[in-house]
């Protein structure tokens, strides 16, 4: 399983930026998938999920109506779109793979990619 996020950088607040994620080494479309944060000395926390045919999404309350989580099963790839950055967004970006279905537990993820870093400057 490897999974490998991208598009992070550095936006002024109120900009946006598109999050990939590239999967490969298991069936994707099988897959609910995950993203998460780590801002600097602060624990991960859950941003948002999408079950394996991208029917069904969940969010952070802190991102909701800002952030939309999308895929696309024939390019084995999940999307992030943040619009409307805030400074409290600035952390490293992960996603990562479950066996459930709408989970915002770490500890419910298997297979997490390497990380982007996502710094909003005010």
């Amino acid at each position: 399983v490897q999974l490998q996020a991208s598009g992070g950088g550095l936006v002024q607040a109120g900009g946006s930026l598109r999050l990939s994620c590239a999967a490969s080494g298991f069936t994707f479309s099988s897959s609910s998938m995950g993203w998460f944060r780590q801002a600097p000395g602060k624990s991960r926390a859950f941003v948002a999920a999408i079950t394996g045919n991208g029917g069904s999404t969940s969010y952070a309350d802190s991102v909701k109506g800002r952030f939309t989580i999308s895929r696309d099963n024939a390019k084995n790839t999940m999307y992030l779109q943040m619009n409307t950055l805030e400074p409290e967004d600035t952390a490293v970006y992960y996603c990562a793979r479950t066996g459930w279905r709408l989970p915002t537990s770490v500890n419910a993820y298997d297979a997490w990619g390497q990380g982007t870093l996502v710094t909003v400057s005010s």
